[in-house]
């Protein structure tokens, strides 16, 4: 998060970066950069961005406006069939890999056991009767650039169905950067298209590449005092990613830059919802579920949903507190159990919208 605001998110003392990148023929249309309720101007490219919990904090809870549809970025609004999501363990520093009981990629250079909870959470996705992902099947693509509610005949984001998890990959052919660049997270995702066969712009529509750094790491200057965020997404094709956009032969490609989120403690949510060493992971499914919702409903940045200020569907709920209709509370799904922070429905409570924790799935 007369042109369609972005969902730019600001961060302390951040100026914007807008780098082009030669040759690129699918740029992202110019968009105003709005200024929202953390102080200053955002890198433009951090869509979606979580906010540390101090940055967070203070307006909680007070973003009341509705969404609205920004009429799509190459044709593409939001996720209109099963949702489809890879891991990618970017970086010889995660180690040796092994599979646990449960056939879970393990590796040895995860502390905090992130990787097998991510797999976890995106495999119970959709499973279990889960109405956590309901909240997102009520917004859609091909209305009107401004409207804020679907019709039934509208191609709604798509429920995932037995699950949102299609692949893991483990890319330890180098080290990871120490601090990479939009450019860089986002031509990983594109090597990883091509590593999982997803050679086509058909093939890539509903899919999302999760590119997850190792621990120590600083991707985009995550946990450094230039960084106070905890994850954000975008697309290839954004000319405003630090290094410029990525040039992708097999069409767009929308990603996610998801760090070592326990390296920020209770700043990125630890324990936010659980007490103790259960709540050690807290953050990391609040946070990859954040993300996620937000890709789906805004796939390629600004073109799907965002409210007036620039701010997607979790934005407006990040540290809303706990429990309730709209806070952040354990949801079960078939994987088990795990802290999720609640999202925006434009129709809860008549149409004056709010933060729900589960909504009916629209068809």
């Amino acid at each position: 998060m007369g042109m369609s605001p972005t969902s730019r998110k600001v961060l302390t003392g951040l100026s914007s970066l807008v780098l082009a990148a030669a040759g690129f023929a699918a740029a992202a249309p110019a968009q105003a950069q709005p200024i929202d309720e953390f102080a200053g101007p955002s890198h433009p490219y951090r869509h979606g961005v979580v906010p540390t919990k101090e940055a967070g904090a203070a307006t909680a809870g007070k973003r009341t406006s509705n969404l609205n549809f920004g009429g799509g970025v190459d044709g593409i609004g939001v996720t209109t069939g099963a949702p489809k999501v890879y891991l990618i363990f970017w970086g010889s520093q995660w180690g040796t890999q092994g599979t646990d009981a449960s056939g879970y990629t393990t590796l040895s250079g995860d502390p905090s056991g992130e990787a097998v909870r991510a797999q976890q959470l995106f495999k119970g996705l959709g499973t279990n009767g889960e109405t956590w992902s309901g909240v997102m099947t009520q917004y859609c693509e091909g209305i009107a650039s401004g409207s804020t509610s679907c019709p039934s005949t509208a191609a709604h984001v798509g429920y995932p169905t037995g699950g949102a998890l299609a692949g893991v990959w483990v890319d330890t052919s180098a080290a990871a950067p120490g601090q990479a660049t939009g450019n860089q997270l986002a031509n990983e995702a594109i090597k990883a298209a091509g590593h999982f066969g997803n050679t086509t712009a058909a093939s890539n529509r509903n899919v999302q590449y999760v590119v997850l750094s190792p621990t120590g790491t600083h991707p985009d200057g995550f946990n450094t005092t230039s960084g106070t965020f905890c994850a954000w997404h975008d697309w290839n094709g954004d000319t405003t990613l630090s290094g410029g956009a990525a040039s992708s032969p097999y069409g767009d490609v929308a990603f996610t830059n998801d760090p070592y989120v326990t390296d920020m403690g209770t700043s990125c949510g630890q324990n936010y919802v659980n007490s103790g060493s259960a709540g050690l992971l807290d953050g990391v499914t609040m946070v990859f579920g954040h993300e996620y919702s937000e890709t789906i409903t805004d796939q390629n940045p600004a073109g799907g949903w965002t409210d007036s200020t620039g701010y997607e569907n979790a934005d407006k709920c990040a540290w809303k507190g706990t429990g309730g209709v709209g806070g952040s509370q354990n949801v079960t799904f078939a994987t088990g159990s795990f802290a999720m922070q609640g999202t925006w429905a434009n129709d809860y409570n008549g149409g004056a919208g709010g933060c729900e924790i589960s909504h009916p799935i629209v068809p």
